[in-house]
């Protein structure tokens, strides 16, 4: 008998179920404005159960359009639930423009099984993710992925061994370096881990829970992060005990056997998958997106970066219409090999002072970094001082600690602010320039070169870059924190990034230098003992004296001038 040869076996038509998306998600649909005109109407088939690594079921719900044809697909993994906002702005929007959405809860939260962690079960799981879209009838074998915060995690995740079937990645207000996250410098991002605890833990449970527990958590803030000791005392805020929060806030030091595994910055050094980057000026993982770019542009990957007024959550909100619009173009381009929305220029980035958004064709732009110099009398020149002698001091109390004020947060307290009420205490430093005679534009990194002597050896330096209008308005544009250690009263030098910005100073405006010994509850205080802040139940004040040779460093544009010619006010 002639032997029989088999090819692969004919996939089984699909058959789209009638099911349509929540109605919940569809009112939140029809609220929003100044986004594309939908191409598709969508259908819904919910509760889908992927086996994770383990064999663990995540739950997935896949959102279609219904329409003649394939289309590419779209993968989201988020660790905050498919209901509201996800399954409105991800699922029922991308469908709408032509793609499968696949909405997974990651592993141990809305209903999947197993137990969630922060990191060490994304690459496993989404590689099982993609192993099982592989079998289904409505895959085409063209694969994107999507999402903000955690949910960039995960597509880094994806992207340690990108599968063939990975054209384009969407980052938005991404997240790759957990511990950089929690910690800044050796300092605990106090404010900020409590939000992620309360995220991480309620927001999976339905937008109800989640609301009752950030409400929980504002009323007891103050008490939770001035108890002595920290351990432990968030749970009277978040109802329980949570172990890994206990684990990050303890493991300040990035080389700690802790956090093996956790940080996917190096992804980026190898990646070839074309990816969109978006982030905001006032983003709590702002500094993560500007690194991921830098990482991908060396490595030659093709790579956009967005950047606009926003801070993490006010991106997925008031931004929405330009985050969309930004996504909606790169994953036409490189899934439907449409380019025709796409911007000529690889960076956009929003310039706060002039309110507009400005195209150039990499980030940072050529500057010319400008150090600017604090003075006794309390000015900002950019006459170098001619000796390094002690300027002024001040003392930071730890028991009544220098309050935050905006910035780069996740809470609703984050962005811009008037700084005024900050400045005027006695624990904060100001130095103001004069006021301008032609715009100054600042594009890119912002630092402070300190030389810094204390009393006690143990201290905190918190500096911020500030705008003052002609009514005496100070403005935060951007700020970081250090950590030093001084010995016998011995100046120290330290280097504290700020960030980065794109802002232009306007005429009769001031440049301002504020410097303070910390700012609670965005970062927990300096006990001043040399003490784990998280462990610590003695608090020390610290004098803490400027050196004259101390500068900000400024990346000014080139046409910038706008100075008198001194320099003083």
């Amino acid at each position: 008998m002639a032997s029989r040869t088999h090819g692969p076996a004919p996939r089984p038509t699909w058959a789209p179920p009638s099911g349509k998306p929540p109605l919940a998600s569809r009112i939140m649909r029809a609220t929003w404005r100044g986004l594309p005109a939908k191409r598709h109407d969508v259908g819904w088939e919910p509760g889908l159960l992927v086996p994770a690594a383990d064999g663990s079921p995540l739950i997935t719900d896949h959102y279609f359009p219904r329409a003649e044809g394939d289309f590419p697909t779209l993968l989201v993994r988020s660790p905050y639930g498919r209901g509201l906002p996800w399954s409105p702005m991800y699922g029922v929007l991308f469908a709408e423009q032509g793609f499968h959405v696949v909405l997974q809860s990651c592993r141990g939260t809305g209903g999947s099984g197993g137990e969630f962690d922060l990191w060490r079960n994304e690459v496993a799981d989404s590689q099982a993710t993609v192993s099982w879209l592989r079998e289904q009838s409505w895959f085409n074998g063209t694969l994107g992925t999507v999402g903000p915060s955690y949910l960039g995690y995960v597509q880094w995740a994806l992207a340690v061994d990108p599968p063939p079937e990975l054209k384009a990645m969407v980052v938005q207000v991404g997240l790759h370096d957990p511990h950089a996250l929690f910690h800044a410098q050796g300092a605990l991002r106090l404010e900020n881990a409590l939000a992620v605890g309360v995220g991480m833990t309620y927001q999976h449970q339905g937008m109800a829970a989640f609301l009752r527990a950030t409400l929980r958590l504002q009323r007891r803030l103050r008490d939770v992060t001035t108890a002595q000791p920290l351990r432990g005392a968030y749970v009277s805020a978040l109802g329980d005990d949570v172990p890994w929060l206990d684990d990050v806030m303890s493991h300040p030091d990035a080389k700690d056997a802790y956090w093996q595994g956790a940080s996917l910055a190096a992804v980026a050094e190898r990646l070839n998958v074309p990816t969109s980057l978006i982030t905001g000026w006032h983003d709590a993982l702002g500094d993560q997106t500007f690194e991921q770019y830098r990482r991908l542009r060396e490595a030659g990957c093709e790579t956009a970066l967005l950047v606009g007024p926003w801070t993490h959550t006010s991106a997925l909100q008031q931004g929405w219409p330009e985050v969309f619009a930004e996504s909606l173009a790169w994953l036409r381009a490189h899934l439907y090999a449409d380019p025709s929305c796409l911007r000529p220029t690889r960076v956009r980035v929003h310039v706060g002072g002039e309110d507009d958004w400005r195209d150039i064709d990499d980030w940072p732009p050529a500057t010319a970094v400008s150090p600017w110099f604090p003075t006794a009398q309390g000015h900002l020149t950019q006459q170098a001082p001619t000796e390094s002698a002690p300027l002024t001091s001040f003392r930071y109390d730890p028991g009544d600690p220098t309050p935050s004020l905006g910035g780069p947060l996740l809470s609703r307290t984050a962005g811009p602010r008037d700084n005024s009420t900050l400045e005027i205490r006695d624990d904060v430093l100001t130095f103001t320039g004069p006021p301008l005679t032609e715009p100054v534009d600042i594009l890119g990194p912002v630092s402070a070169r300190l030389r810094i002597s204390t009393d006690t050896g143990h201290a905190d330096v918190f500096t911020r870059l500030c705008d003052v209008d002609a009514q005496g308005r100070s403005v935060n544009i951007c700020d970081g924190l250090g950590r030093l250690r001084t010995a016998e009263q011995a100046p120290s030098r330290i280097t504290v990034p700020m960030s980065s910005t794109a802002h232009r100073f306007a005429v009769g405006h001031r440049i301002r230098w504020q410097i303070s010994g910390g700012a609670h509850p965005r970062y927990a205080r300096n006990p001043g003992t040399g003490e784990s802040p998280v462990d610590a139940t003695t608090f020390t004040p610290v004098r803490i004296t400027l050196h004259a040779d101390s500068a900000l460093m400024l990346a000014t544009l080139a046409h910038s001038s706008g100075l008198s010619p001194t320099g003083n006010s």
